[in-house]
């Protein structure tokens, strides 16, 4: 069953009972939807799209921020049989056209705070009246989202559509610094879902709050579980502070929510430093946090089962590729491994590999591959990527672990020199490319280095011209260029200058500069 077809299912079993409800603290709004008013408005949504020729194959970007009308969207797009196309909403106006290029799309629904990056990246691959914006201000040609609604037909919508087809196209950062198009299908999606009820941490009666962002295949996916079972979710569209947490929790009897390692650190400051108090909050439905995006320090989690030593908890291991988590998990119940990234979720297998796919033993250190109808189609429109990452129908992971002899398995380093940057992901050679432009810099290399908030920072190591002197005004002309070009979570948090070492054959040599720089 596709996630078009669990929505009319629930439409029709649970029609009046809530599915979605939407906070916006900053205005101090809320307002919910039922099944039935969810599936007539993605009916709408869908018949909309289809008077506009998209049709079962074509493309449909979303670009908005958190909120029920992102959701809508999505399952609309599904219900066409069109590829939804979520993207990142830290992408530069640069990073939309080129996913633009590739996607080749036939429309896009967009919040009206998105319009500016849109025009300024230029010629697009539809027409003008083809963007659909959600807002208020609706500039000529193009088409309001909530007028697109009202117009079209809420008639049920009929497209053949099998397991194996494509639905979404979604953009992660890849080795190059240029976003990676990886192609899911409903098969995937509908792996998630169960995968996520099957666990046995999803039950009748759950309500899951959503924090992370949308596009994500992290809390999208979690909220999988709440379609499959036809129980409401709460979207927090901002604030997503300690506060705002707990009294989401409270208002709205919350029972399940995912944490960054930021916002995790955030509550225990706050509760330790009596800034928050439990007391102030009825947190008793509140009966399962889940945890993912990047590695999580037992010592951080040890904190928070001293604060809610009742609460269950599950670390999540998974990736874009995979359909986001649950490829590998650690329950509460195995807290006697913590540390470790667990054994394969349901209907999953994981092994260590060698460089020839060759399954290692326990306590030998390869790469991480793991297999289940979770794993994607393929990276779109580029089959050697897909030839090298897809094998034998194994996905090669790129992350570097080891097994135990209990099966349980150990992320020990990246194969791939990823920065896990409070649950995004940061590629070094992406930032590297856009210092080399500066003048002044003959080389560059970027790191990572350990924050106990973030997860990690980006460290950039900038060799100058030979005819450049090292001085404070030189690093703030190199702070303006970052500001100037880069989104503010990917410019370095500290510069150093040096030489950057290189290797014989001009890699740059990563480790020598962890080594460095990576721990100051």
């Amino acid at each position: 069953m596709n996630l078009s077809d669990m929505l009319a299912r629930n439409a029709r079993m649970f029609a009046d009972k809530t599915a979605l409800i939407e906070r916006t603290p900053s205005l101090g709004l809320r307002r919910e939807i039922s099944w039935r008013q969810l599936d007539e408005r993605v009916n709408r949504i869908a018949n909309g799209l289809q008077s506009k020729d998209i049709k079962k194959g074509d493309k449909v970007v979303i670009w908005m921020l958190n909120s029920l009308n992102w959701l809508e969207a999505y399952l609309g797009i599904l219900r066409t049989g069109a590829w939804a196309v979520p993207l990142n909403h830290r992408f530069t106006s640069d990073e939309f056209k080129y996913c633009m290029e590739i996607a080749a799309s036939g429309a896009m629904i967009l919040g009206e705070e998105f319009i500016e990056k849109v025009l300024a990246a230029g010629r697009l691959t539809c027409p003008p009246d083809h963007l659909l914006v959600v807002g208020d201000e609706i500039p000529a040609q193009m088409t309001g989202f909530e007028e697109l609604i009202s117009i079209s037909s809420a008639c049920e919508v009929e497209v053949d559509m099998s397991d194996e087809d494509a639905c979404g196209l979604y953009f992660t950062s890849g080795t190059t610094g240029t976003p990676k198009p990886i192609l899911l299908t409903h098969k995937n999606m509908e792996c998630s879902a169960i995968t996520e009820v099957v666990h046995g941490l999803r039950k009748k009666g759950d309500i899951f709050v959503i924090l992370k962002p949308l596009y994500h295949t992290g809390d999208k996916m979690h909220w999988l579980s709440s379609l499959i079972l036809g129980e409401p979710a709460v979207i927090q569209r901002d604030k997503i502070t300690p506060q705002e947490i707990f009294k989401a929790i409270h208002e709205e009897r919350g029972t399940v929510a995912m944490l960054l390692v930021p916002w995790l650190q955030d509550i225990l400051t706050a509760l330790d430093n009596g800034e928050l108090r439990k007391e102030d909050y009825d947190l008793s439905s509140w009966r399962l946090v889940l945890y993912g995006a990047q590695p999580v320090p037992p010592a951080l989690l040890k904190r928070w089962c001293q604060y809610f030593p009742a609460m269950d908890y599950e670390i999540n291991f998974g990736l874009t590729e995979s359909a986001g988590p649950g490829c590998i998990r650690l329950p509460k119940s195995d807290e006697h491994k913590l540390g470790s990234i667990g054994k394969p979720g349901f209907n999953w297998e994981a092994c260590i590999v060698d460089e020839q796919g060759d399954r290692l033993a326990p306590g030998e250190i390869g790469e991480i591959a793991v297999k289940g109808n979770g794993v994607m189609k393929e990276y779109y429109l580029n089959l050697e990527q897909t030839q090298q990452t897809l094998r034998k129908g194994w996905l090669h992971t790129g992350d570097m672990g080891r097994i135990d002899n209990d099966g349980f398995i150990w992320l020990v380093d990246r194969k791939k020199d990823v920065i896990f940057y409070g649950g995004e992901n940061i590629y070094p050679a992406e930032i590297e490319e856009v210092l080399a432009n500066h003048p002044k810099i003959h080389d560059v290399g970027v790191i990572g280095m350990n924050d106990s908030r973030l997860g990690e920072v980006v460290v950039a190591v900038i060799e100058l011209e030979p005819q450049v002197e090292v001085s404070d005004s030189t690093e703030q002309e190199i702070q303006r260029f970052c500001e100037d070009n880069l989104p503010k979570y990917k410019r370095p948090r500290r510069i150093f200058f040096a030489e950057v070492p290189r290797s014989l054959t001009g890699k740059i040599e990563k480790v020598k500069l962890r080594q460095q720089f990576g721990e100051q």
